[in-house]
C-alpha cells in the first residue's frame, strides 16, 4: 500500500472506531468508567469515563496516520528513504490493527462480549514480529529503525545492526506472544515481556557501538 492509500484506510478505520465508541457508550450505565491502562500483570490500574476511553484508540489511529504520512517529508536522508518505506508501512498497518484490538478489549464488554487483555499482549507481540521482519530491509535514517549515531553515519554498521536487531525483535515478539498463551502467571509473563523487549532494544544498540569502536560496521556487501 502507498502512503496515500494507507491514509485513506486509516481515516475509514478511525471513523468506524468512533461509531463503535458511541454505540458501546450508549449501552453502558450513565457515569460508567472503562480501563485505559493495565499494569504489567494485566490488571487495570487506570480508568476513564466510558466515551473518553472508547475514543482514545481512534484518536491514536488518527495521530499514527498523520505522523507516518509526514515522516517521509521530514527525513533528511531522502536518498535512503525508499529502502525504509516497507518498514514504515508495515509498522503503520500493524499499529492500526493493534489499536483495533485495544478498542475491542475496552468496548466489547458493553455488548456482553469479552476480549482478554492477553489479546493486546499478543497484538504487541505481533507488532514486534512485524518490525523485526522488516528491520533488516531498512536503510539509514533519522526516523525509522535503530537510530544509533554510529549506524546513521555508516551504512555497513546500520545493516549489520539491523540484521541482528531484526532477529532479536522477532524473537522478542514470539516470546511476548507465548507469554500471552502459556499459563505462566501474571508476574512471570510480565518478566518475559519486559525482559524480551529490553534485550531486543539494548543488545543491537550495544552491538552498533561495538562495531564502531572496533573500526566500523561489518562489511555486508550492500552499499545502498
Amino acid at each position: 500500500m502507498r502512503s496515500r492509500t494507507l491514509l485513506i484506510v486509516s481515516a475509514v478505520i478511525a471513523a468506524a472506531m468512533v461509531v463503535f465508541a458511541f454505540l458501546a457508550e450508549a449501552r453502558l450505565p450513565a457515569g460508567a468508567e472503562l480501563p485505559v491502562h493495565w499494569d504489567a500483570t494485566g490488571t487495570p490500574d487506570n480508568f476513564a469515563p466510558a466515551l473518553q476511553a472508547l475514543l482514545l484508540p481512534p484518536i491514536v489511529v488518527a495521530a499514527i496516520a498523520i505522523l507516518f504520512s509526514i515522516i517521509p517529508a521530514l527525513e533528511p536522508l531522502q536518498e535512503k528513504l525508499d529502502g525504509s518505506a516497507p518498514l514504515l508501512r508495515a509498522v503503520w498497518i500493524a499499529m492500526l490493527f493493534l489499536m483495533i484490538v485495544v478498542q475491542a478489549t475496552i468496548g466489547l464488554p458493553a455488548f456482553g462480549l469479552g476480549l482478554p487483555v492477553d489479546a493486546v499482549v499478543m497484538g504487541v507481540g505481533v507488532l514486534l514480529v512485524v518490525i523485526g521482519n522488516f528491520l533488516p530491509k531498512s536503510r539509514p535514517g533519522f526516523f525509522v529503525g535503530i537510530r544509533t549515531p554510529w549506524a546513521i553515519t555508516d551504512t555497513d554498521n546500520w545493516i549489520a545492526t539491523h540484521r541482528l536487531g531484526g532477529k532479536l525483535m522477532m524473537l522478542a515478539g514470539a516470546c511476548v506472544i507465548l507469554s500471552a498463551v502459556l499459563p505462566l502467571g501474571p508476574e512471570l509473563s510480565a518478566i518475559v515481556v519486559i525482559g524480551s523487549v529490553l534485550c531486543a532494544a539494548l543488545i543491537p544498540t550495544i552491538y552498533s557501538w561495538w562495531l564502531w569502536q572496533s573500526g566500523g560496521g561489518a562489511k555486508t556487501g550492500d552499499q545502498e
